[in-house]
């Protein structure tokens, strides 16, 4: 699928199935991940693998978007390793952070899977929780799965406003 008809198709998975992830799959879409431009490429970010059913229980403690899943991907990033820029010290660790997530949630599609980008989370909680993230600002959780049989887009997925509300030519 090119790249634009991937961007058309993804839609934020609701429903997951029990069928386990390969772990082909989970490295495929870390390697997106790490293939993700960063600002001078000074890598300001961590992913999280979870997977163990431990981990992935305690993580329902933090958001009740977990799906069902039964590996989760947390997304964090590091403002002292950022990139700022000189003009107006805008730091942009946790834009490289989004852009990172963003390749993950689009290999996640690619590879036939579902997941849902998680902002609703309690960060401090599973910051405490997971002591290992404790220095990171956390972006995203992506709770990864095999879309269930009757997963469908939320209503609005297709809306989109006007072109020239979004776009500006100048």
């Amino acid at each position: 699928m090119d790249f634009l008809n991937l961007a058309k198709d993804r839609y934020s998975v609701r429903k997951l199935s029990d069928k386990p992830v390969e772990p082909e799959k989970i490295e495929a879409i870390l390697q997106a991940g790490l293939a993700a431009p960063t600002a001078c490429n000074n890598q300001p970010y961590k992913i999280w693998v979870i997977r163990s059913p431990a981990a992935v229980e305690k993580m329902a403690e933090f958001t009740p978007f977990t799906f069902g899943a039964k590996v989760i991907l947390a997304v964090g990033s590091k403002a002292e390793e950022g990139w700022v820029r000189k003009y107006d010290q805008k730091n942009f660790a946790d834009v490289d952070a989004a852009i990172v997530a963003t390749h993950l949630m689009m290999a996640i599609h690619d590879l036939g899977l579902g997941s849902t980008w998680i902002g609703h989370f309690k960060a401090p909680e599973l910051k405490a929780a997971f002591p290992e993230m404790q220095d990171y600002e956390m972006i995203a959780l992506f709770p990864i799965g095999y879309p269930a049989e009757d997963a469908e887009p939320a209503k609005g997925h297709f809306n989109c406003r006007e072109r020239a509300e979004l776009i500006a030519e100048l």
